[in-house]
């Protein structure tokens, strides 16, 4: 069987110096907010190029945060508009509307997968305040278009950046463009802790501010609390597993794009649509997603072939028990993308000789 992900292999090859780092914690006698969490605060936001990251409990609250932080610094109310794509991970709408405002959904681009600057524009109204690009997949949106279009109306930009962390657009990486990026370390993704984490990247030193306290009961100063937090604290284990995994992530991304470029020039089969690239650097490869109108024979084929796929996402977010609100709506490319989109095989860890086994599983497929 040739795995999706196989992550035990991939931490594996960092077992002693992960080990080291938890015995480091262990032996500090200190577990919550201590000298790891801050110097992977510290690190990651240097990677990213921002002034300041701060981390969390997992990519939702990262999310959550920063726009919690924007309504206590008073530059958003109840009911104000966030653009966000309509084929996006849940987590990007469900921070939205627990923060009482309004996910106005987009279609993206059906190549890329993501929102292009006039998509958002043809959706601004004079109750939007909020962009909320996801880099989807693993490759930035067009970040110089999204910002220039943030200007001209005055809106806030917040990156999901949960599966991109690296991307660049001319060495200006993902999380250093807008006010803020929000980042997910789950296992999954390529820079993936060994439990949830998170963390909120920004230049913005208020925002930096009220999100340090409020992941910490609201309060900046034990037992006095100004704002009504929470607990979404980075815990120092994870902390230190991930300054190890950081080291290597540049590395793991060339590995990615090279499975890439293998998959983009063998794969031939008309019946597959491949992903669009762009410039190499746009693209970490957290997923390769091939769309193909017969998703579910080729999925049982590659399965019958022992070759592992997954789907991101079988449900549009518009189709969710959870918005159900939504569902008297058509998202038309959303729903085209949910119905056809299929993850085969990507990992830094792949093997040539698997990666050329997939290629010629698809090449040989015929529904």
């Amino acid at each position: 069987m040739i795995p999706f992900l196989d992550l035990r292999e991939i931490n594996q090859q960092y077992a002693k110096e992960l080990k080291s780092a938890c015995a480091r914690v262990i032996d500090s006698g200190w577990y919550i907010l201590g000298s790891e969490v801050e110097a992977f605060e510290r690190e990651f936001a240097e990677y990213c190029g921002s002034n300041h990251s701060i981390g969390v409990a997992n990519g939702l609250d990262a999310l959550s945060l920063v726009l919690r932080a924007w309504k206590e610094m008073g530059k958003l109310k109840d009911g104000d508009e966030v653009i966000v794509p309509s084929n996006t991970y849940i987590a990007s709408i469900l921070c939205i509307s627990e923060n009482n405002l309004t996910p106005v959904l987009v279609e993206p681009d059906i190549d890329t997968f993501n929102l292009t600057a006039n998509s958002i524009e043809s959706k601004l109204n004079d109750k939007t305040r909020v962009i909320l690009p996801v880099h989807l997949y693993g490759k930035i949106c067009p970040m110089k278009d999204i910002m220039i279009l943030a200007k001209k109306y005055d809106l806030l930009v917040l990156e999901d950046c949960a599966q991109a962390h690296g991307a660049s657009i001319d060495g200006k990486k993902s999380g250093s463009w807008g006010d803020a990026g929000a980042f997910s370390f789950y296992p999954g993704k390529n820079l993936g802790a060994l439990g949830d984490a998170g963390a909120v990247t920004t230049n913005d030193d208020k925002l930096k501010d009220v999100i340090l306290a409020l992941r910490n009961y609201g309060s900046h100063e034990k037992y006095k609390n100004k704002y009504k937090g929470i607990n979404s604290r980075l815990d120092e284990i994870q902390a230190a597993m991930l300054r190890v995994k950081l080291s290597y992530l540049d590395k793991e991304i060339e590995a990615r794009r090279k499975v890439a470029n293998a998959y983009l020039s063998g794969i031939s089969n008309r019946k597959i649509q491949l992903p669009s690239v762009g410039n190499e650097e746009e693209h970490v490869w957290h997923l390769f997603v091939v769309r193909t109108e017969h998703r579910k024979d080729l999925q049982q084929y590659l399965k019958d072939n022992d070759i592992q796929t997954l789907i991101h996402y079988p449900t549009p977010p518009h189709m969710q028990e959870a918005y159900n609100e939504w569902c008297i709506h058509s998202y038309p490319i959303s729903e085209i993308i949910h119905q056809q989109v299929l993850s085969i095989p990507m990992s830094p860890n792949l093997l040539n000789y698997d990666v050329q086994s997939v290629i010629d599983m698809l090449n040989l497929w015929s529904d």
